[in-house]
């Protein structure tokens, strides 16, 4: 007997490997097994699958994601020239010569700017500068791009406004300011992105969609993978899931599981950052410190005194530019047309919103609205959904003044630490399940995840929300519907090549063009922040906030106007 086992050794091994790993791919339908019998496997099968390397991600691949830009349904010819002008709308110029040496891109330390006009100013007028841009080695540059903002201000007063900058596409820059308060002004002058670096960060947009990428747990009783998904993924590496969504064609896709079906997807994430994504010359264009986010300074005077406007002078007449508003100690004054309101305390806001329902749609910058009003409005009692507290989704109800206020994120892409799959709903389909009408308020905010995929990406998205909203007004025409646009925010080296102030601009003018002429409000968020003396950050302070939540109120509860007695 000693001697037969020996013989047959290797064939008992694999029949009981093969007994072993049947038993562990069928563990899920055993339901009479003890707590600690199932922990058992359950531990060895994960260990099994690590020394297999069967659930570990597949990180994405280089490849053409030109492709992606057309998938989705199918535009309509009138909306393929939409996009055209769109595209063309947001053109930026380009050097005369690409490849330029770091000593011969944009330094704004040798740039400067020249006030032209610092004599007899009146609110009402406005301020002009010229800008003159230089290389590292003291010569005037020749072509334009560079990505300036500016502002003009007065500390003392806590005011400031957004100027607009326009580029003559030759080194030189024409900065307007509003002149809209008394007092002494400022300059504040900005070089966000050189006209080198720009041409990196459209590089990235198209060729490297994927720099970010995502991912979803799959889950089928103790048995568990995760894959890599993103909007466009190579078909080539693996089979992949679709979940495009059926009512909108938006798609979505994850790399099927080895051992799993797709159906058992359990939730979505952001995966991580591809890293490594310059050239060692590319690098240079963006430096803290030197070309990232640095100011231009005055060749000569940077302060100009405004005087009252004289009886002749015809306020915010003949203007070049003429802002959503301005900031005057430190409350925003909205020159869009809404009569400012200050809602001062809990009960001014709770006796503006008695009797409505307050729907928020989009991205973390919405969220953060919604978490100001739960914060100083003690009468919302939050529901637990056991929802994470920076995902969503969020509901909280002031039962004896009827208000109810919803938040959810959009559908994806979206870069949240954890989102239930079933929970990642579009914004369209959301709107086209609200009755609306004179009770319901919709806020939405959507830009900052779609900062790293083509601006074609974008449109497709903000036109299935437009169609939702045009089909919401139609059939209930009161209905409030406002939109927070982009901000800026802080930049580094790294944080440039996803979430760059370029990539959020590019996107803000898109929103805006498309929503022109329909029945919707802009919360003007960029210039918010611009003309604040806040740093920029994505998530704006209190102050900028509450001036944000004042704008908003300003719409649900406007102003009455008093009617003429005849």
């Amino acid at each position: 007997m000693e001697r037969i086992l020996p013989k047959y050794f290797p064939f008992f091994t694999m029949l009981a490997l093969i007994g072993l790993i049947f038993l562990l791919r069928n563990i899920t339908s055993l339901e009479h097994w003890t707590c600690q019998t199932v922990s058992t496997f359950h531990q060895l099968q994960n260990s099994i699958q690590s020394a297999l390397k069967t659930s570990e991600m597949v990180l994405p691949e280089k490849f053409n994601y030109s492709y992606c830009v057309h998938l989705g349904q199918k535009p309509s010819a009138e909306e393929t020239r939409e996009e055209s002008n769109l595209l063309k709308s947001i053109a930026w110029p380009e050097p005369l010569v690409l490849g330029l040496p770091l000593r011969q891109s944009s330094d704004p330390a040798q740039s400067y700017y020249i006030i032209q006009n610092s004599g007899d100013l009146q609110v009402g007028g406005q301020l002009v500068a010229k800008v003159q841009m230089q290389n590292f080695i003291g010569q005037p540059k020749k072509h334009g791009g560079d990505f300036l903002v500016a502002r003009l201000h007065t500390p003392e007063l806590r005011a400031g406004v957004a100027g607009q900058v326009h580029d003559h596409r030759d080194g030189n820059y024409t900065v307007f300011f509003p002149l809209l308060w008394v007092g002494v002004v400022q300059v504040e002058l900005t070089m966000v992105h050189s006209s080198e670096a720009i041409m990196v960060l459209r590089r990235l947009r198209e060729e490297q969609s994927d720099r970010v990428f995502f991912k979803s747990l799959f889950r089928s009783g103790y048995l568990s993978e995760t894959t890599v998904c993103n909007l466009c993924l190579s078909v080539n590496q693996q089979p992949l899931c679709n979940y495009t969504d059926p009512q909108t064609g938006e798609t979505w896709n994850c790399y099927k599981p080895k051992m799993l079906d797709c159906e058992t997807r359990i939730n979505h994430s952001k995966g991580g950052y591809k890293k490594h994504l310059l050239t060692v010359y590319e690098s240079q264009f963006f430096q803290s410190g030197i070309n990232i986010k640095m100011p231009i300074h005055a060749a000569g005077i940077e302060n100009v005194i405004v005087q009252p406007a004289s009886k002749e002078q015809i306020k915010e007449k003949n203007l070049e530019y003429i802002p959503s508003g301005y900031y005057y100690q430190g409350l925003w004054r909205s020159l869009s047309g809404v009569t400012m309101r200050q809602f001062n305390d809990s009960s001014a806001i709770t006796q503006c919103l008695r009797g409505k329902m307050v729907y928020m749609y989009g991205d973390s910058t919405v969220r953060q609205l919604y978490e100001y009003l739960i914060a100083n409005v003690p009468e919302f009692k939050e529901f637990s959904f056991h929802s994470p507290k920076n995902v969503g989704p969020h509901m909280a109800v002031d039962s004896s003044d009827n208000i109810l206020l919803r938040y959810r994120c959009h559908g994806p892409p979206i870069r949240f630490t954890s989102v239930y799959a079933a929970e990642m709903h579009y914004i369209s389909n959301e709107l086209d399940a609200l009755r609306g009408g004179s009770d319901t308020v919709i806020l939405i905010s959507i830009w900052s995840h779609f900062s790293t995929f083509p601006v074609q990406v974008f449109i497709r998205r903000l036109r299935h929300i437009r169609r939702a909203v045009i089909r919401l007004l139609n059939r209930e025409p009161a209905t409030l519907v406002l939109l927070r646009t982009a901000n800026l925010q802080k930049l580094d080296p790294e944080s440039s090549l996803y979430n760059s102030d370029w990539f959020s601009q590019q996107l803000d003018m898109v929103l805006r063009t498309m929503f022109k002429g329909l029945n919707v409000h802009l919360v003007d968020a960029w210039e918010m922040m611009l003309a604040h003396h806040h740093p920029h950050e994505l998530h704006p302070p209190p102050a900028i906030i509450s001036n944000m939540i004042n704008c908003i109120l300003s719409h649900i509860c406007p102003v009455r106007r008093k009617r003429r007695r005849s």
